[in-house]
């Protein structure tokens, strides 16, 4: 009987690069993506037995293609590991990866586990269309399909209106809530574009970054290094055509990608034999209105704060999904407390990419290579998610 909840390490991150939609990684399989973070993770920690792993959890947001059967599984059989090693998939849209993170701290902490890795997998080039079944057999009449990459479909008529509205609307609303214009939406995305290209120019995501083997993709492949205001303002608003501020171009692009993280409790580091980059201190999810469902890392990351017994003048790093620049700055608006200057230092999604299911795993390890780079401080990880929720992690070294 376990008398005591335990603290839990995070010891490594890795993700791959980033693709594009339809770009270098669209030809490669979401397990096989998957499979490559889990590989690599266990190859950069020699020292760790790989039947010793308790257990797998990946996040992923669409579940509807190749990743279908539980992809977490099919990663631990790709990657080679001992068959004795389960997997589970876990899905929170937007969050999955975090989502996957936090069930992992919560098996160590309670002593169910004391190995795992945690992190998530979307492919969203590979995305396939999907049809109903029809209503009756052999319809007559044309038959409708669905493409799965991204947003709602087959919603249920019972379901508010209102609250089956369009990404790119919702972050339109939350500019129209808070005032935020245009131009500073595109003053953000520039920002992210530049700081993401600052820091692979540096060297930041040497540590965490691990390329496929034959794909050519060294880095993040929707950074824009040459971008400008001029650029992003000539580009038209996609949601509203009248009066629209939410564009390509300050808005997150479609994107591939995988990301995983080793976490442990003190015998899984006695068995690593690795210096941890992070401690976990706490974790919370919340939900909003689905239409306002950028403003759900709001409550999220105050509520996890307050958990871990710190505040925002605490916060050194913080990791916020860019999943539009008109939901950031809403954010920011909320969190008057914030320095806006610790966020996204290495970039945000609109530069770096918004892979559905990895992104969460990706600002999780992001954060603890940043703090295990600083020697110390508090991180923060938070996403919004789609149909009105937030989740957000806390740090600390």
């Amino acid at each position: 009987m376990n008398d005591r909840i335990r603290d839990v390490y995070i010891v490594d991150a890795v993700r791959t690069p980033v693709g594009k939609y339809g770009g270098a990684l669209a030809a490669v399989r979401p397990d096989d993506l998957a499979a490559h973070v889990v590989r690599a993770l266990v190859q950069r920690a020699p020292g760790l037995d790989p039947a010793r792993i308790d257990d797998v959890v990946l996040g992923n947001a669409n579940g509807a293609g190749e990743e279908n059967r539980n992809v977490a599984r099919m990663a631990v059989l790709l990657a080679g590991l001992p068959v004795t090693v389960p997997g589970v998939t876990v899905n929170r849209l937007c969050a999955s990866g975090l989502e996957a993170v936090v069930q992992a701290y919560r098996a160590i902490a309670l002593g169910d586990a004391s190995v795992v890795i945690a992190g998530g997998v979307e492919s969203m080039s590979r995305a396939p269309w999907v049809m109903p079944k029809p209503e009756r057999a052999f319809p007559a009449g044309d038959q409708r399909m669905y493409s799965t990459t991204l947003g709602w479909r087959m919603t249920n008529p019972a379901m508010e209106p209102r609250w089956t509205t369009s990404l790119g609307e919702g972050a339109e609303l939350i500019a129209d809530r808070h005032g935020i214009t245009r131009e500073q939406q595109d003053a953000f995305a520039l920002a992210s574009h530049e700081k993401a290209a600052r820091a692979w120019k540096e060297g930041a995501y040497d540590a965490e970054v691990v390329p496929l083997p034959g794909v050519g993709l060294p880095r993040d492949e929707t950074i824009r290094d040459t971008t400008s205001p001029e650029a992003l303002a000539r580009l038209k608003p996609v949601f509203r055509t009248e009066g629209g501020t939410v564009t390509a171009g300050n808005s997150s692009p479609l994107n591939d990608g995988a990301a995983a993280l080793l976490l442990v409790d003190q015998e899984g580091l006695r068995l690593t034999g690795r210096e941890p980059l992070a401690r976990v201190r706490a974790s919370a999810v919340t939900g909003i209105e689905p239409d306002l469902f950028g403003l759900g890392p709001v409550e999220a990351v105050r509520q996890a704060l307050a958990r871990a017994g710190r505040g925002f003048g605490d916060v050194t790093h913080f990791e916020l999904n860019e999943a539009f620049a008109a939901q950031a700055l809403g954010c920011f608006a909320e969190w008057p407390e914030l320095d806006p200057g610790v966020v996204n230092a290495r970039g945000g999604a609109i530069a770096i990419g918004h892979p559905l299911g990895c992104s969460g795993a990706r600002l999780a390890g992001s954060v603890a290579h940043q703090l295990a780079a600083a020697g110390s401080g508090t991180g923060l990880a938070a996403l919004c998610i789609g149909v009105g929720q937030g989740q957000a992690l806390v740090l600390e070294r």
